[in-house]
This record gives C-alpha cells, structure tokens and sequence, in this order.
C-alpha cells in the first residue's frame, strides 16, 4: 500500500510540474504576443480568404511619381527597414509591409484624401479619407462607416483624423461650420462625445478644408489637437476645458509622447519641435537645415512618428514626380540612420504606423504616431 502511495505521490508531481511549466510558457507566449500585437496579426493579410480587389475598393491609379528614381546608397535597409502600415495624400491606396515586401494593399479611388490610419490589435484597419472614416477587416470587409456632407457650401464637412479607443470606439474630428470631436461607439452606434471646436469667425465654407488635422485621446484621457488653421496646438480635458496651448504657424500634428511631452509637426517651417509641459522646446529639428541636401524632402513633413528606441520618423507626401524621400528616420543627436525613396513601389507618405514598436495601438498613448 505504501508502494502505491509513492507511486501515486510521484506521478502526482510530474503532472504538477508539467502544468506549472505549460502554464508558464503559456503565460510567456501571451506576454510576447501583447508586446507588438499588430506583427501577430500579420499572417491574416495574407490568408486565401483575402480579395485581390475587395467589394467595397476602387482601383486608384498611380501617378507620375512612378518615374521617380531611387538614389544609389541611401542609408538604412529600403523597405526592409520596418514593418509598417502608411496612407498619402495624392493617392489612395494604403500600403502593408512587411519584411521588405508590400503584402497588402487597399484602395479607395481617386478623390480626396488619406490623413489618418491604424492597424488595430485584432487586425482591423481604421482610416480617415477626408470624405468618410472608415474601418475594415483585413479580408477588406467594411465594418463601420461615418459619411462626411461631400456637398459645396456651409453644410460641407471634412474628416483628417481618426483614432481607435479600445476595440468599439472611435474618436474623430468633423471639420465643418461649426466643426466638432466626436467619440462613437461603433458597435452601438451611439455617439458619446460630440462637441464644438473653435473655428475662423465670421464663418467660411471655404476655411473648413484648413480647420483641423491631427487629434489625439492621450493616455490621461485629455485631447490634443492641432487647430492647423488658426494656428496652435491645444489639450482639453474631458469637459473641454482648454488646459494647454502652444502657439505654432501650421502644426499639422501634435502627439504626446511617453515621457510627457509633446511632439509637433510644424509644416509651415518644415520642421519638427518636442515642447515640454511648460512650453520650452527641448529637441528641434528642421529638414530644411539638419537634412544634407542628398536627402532633402520635396514638399514640407506633415506628421512624426517617435519610435521606442527615440529616433523620430519624417513622413513626406513628395511631388507628382518622385522627387525626394517619402520617409527619413533620424536618431536624438540627427544622425540619419534611414531614407526611403521607392516611388515606384509606393506612392506619396504623409502617416506611417511602425509595427514593431511595443504597444496596443487601440490604448491611447501607446502608439506614437
């Protein structure tokens, strides 16, 4: 009898053992996985189950840019250099790649305009293209919609930014007369936050296309917004109590980075500024005079992305002949470590969104672009 006891008393711990080991891999696994989750949910942008052409896409032809050429020896690793998601101006056809390749595309026509885009932790791509918002799966199924008035004239609206909040809600900026933020939940349909933005006075249907372009929820749950058109950046609370401001000619976007301060694009003066709480610039840099002249954009950045490593993206819509870079990728200290100039496989860039930079991009703050 006693035999059989150790027997079971020894079977007993190696089940154990062997629970607790699988429990922790298991444990180990989903860790990793959170880490970057957009690189986890690659492989459904490539499954059989997804449409060259989807239901909802018109084809959107490429412009001349496609003659551009790309130096020879240009710094970093091509398109090889990140795994990224990127939408331009000029062009309506977003782009995903991955390991230098383009692996899926999605396209929209030929009207006006992308500003915005996210890859969502569950694949979802969610995008602003000034005459709707939109969200889609990656088999390229519409999930979710808001229609801007396409119609000249003071009931005319215009969407520039969007930004996921958690899995169901969406927050986004309407520009119009007047123009508003709005939060919807998308599952409910239920608009939860709506309210009027400052705009240009006496009012002008033709000043709305210039009121706002990027806005963020931060991870305190305030909001930043860049008011491009009458010039400076703000953050609200949640009762739209303005909290802070920092005066700038055209800030086309403004994100609040991890450490606590604020990274604005400046398109006006082609440069970008990292301002503290207080309002004191405490990295700058301009690609009109910190860019050697090899590498020089062709029209002025529109938005930043900061890296967790700390070195800071350039996105540049270019010119209708590929002239320039579209992206150039530079360390604290302006070393250029990256330049991408392929017109021929992607067209204009004004926002990018790396990959395999850590965060759940849907939690407000954990992605920097």
């Amino acid at each position: 009898m006693t035999r059989i006891k150790l027997i079971l008393t020894i079977l007993f711990l190696m089940v154990s053992t062997n629970f607790v080991s699988a429990q922790k891999k298991n444990k180990t696994r989903s860790l990793s996985s959170t880490k970057t989750p957009c690189m986890d949910v690659l492989h459904l942008f490539t499954a059989s189950n997804v449409p060259e052409l989807g239901a909802d896409e018109t084809p959107s032809p490429a412009g001349n840019w496609q003659n551009g050429v790309t130096p020879p020896n240009l710094p970093g690793n091509g398109l090889a250099q990140h795994p990224m998601l990127l939408v331009g101006e000029n062009y309506d056809k977003m782009f995903l790649v991955n390991k230098g390749t383009v692996i899926w595309t999605y396209s929209t026509g030929t009207s006006y305009e992308y500003d915005d885009v996210w890859m969502l932790s569950n694949g979802n791509i969610l995008f602003s293209r000034m005459e709707y918002v939109e969200e889609i799966t990656p088999d390229k199924k519409v999930v979710w919609r808001y229609d801007c008035v396409k119609e000249a004239g003071p009931k005319h609206t215009e969407i520039h930014t969007c930004q996921p909040i958690g899995l169901d809600k969406v927050m986004f900026v309407v520009n119009g007369l007047p123009p508003k933020l709005m939060i919807v939940n998308i599952k409910t349909g239920v608009v939860e936050v709506e309210h009027e933005l400052p705009y240009s006075k006496p009012a002008n249907p033709n000043g709305i296309h210039g009121q706002y372009r990027r806005a963020r929820v931060t991870a305190a749950g305030t909001y930043l917004i860049s008011v491009f058109g009458l010039g400076y950046v703000a953050e609200y609370d949640k009762d739209f109590k303005e909290i802070w401001r920092y005066d700038c000619k055209q800030p086309w976007s403004a994100i609040r980075l991890k450490n606590g301060n604020t990274l604005i694009t400046n398109e006006a003066d082609s440069k970008a500024l990292e301002v503290n709480s207080k309002g004191e610039t405490v990295w700058e840099f301009n690609t009109k005079t910190d860019l050697p002249a090899a590498y020089q954009f062709a029209t002025a950045p529109q938005t930043c992305t900061r890296l967790a490593n700390g070195n800071t993206i350039f996105t540049s819509r270019g010119d209708n002949d590929g002239q320039g870079p579209q992206m150039v990728e530079v360390t604290k200290d302006k070393k250029v470590v990256w330049v991408l100039q392929d017109w021929k496989t992607l067209g204009p860039v004004t926002t990018v969104q790396i990959l395999d930079d850590p965060g759940i991009p849907e939690i407000p703050g954990q992605s920097e672009h």
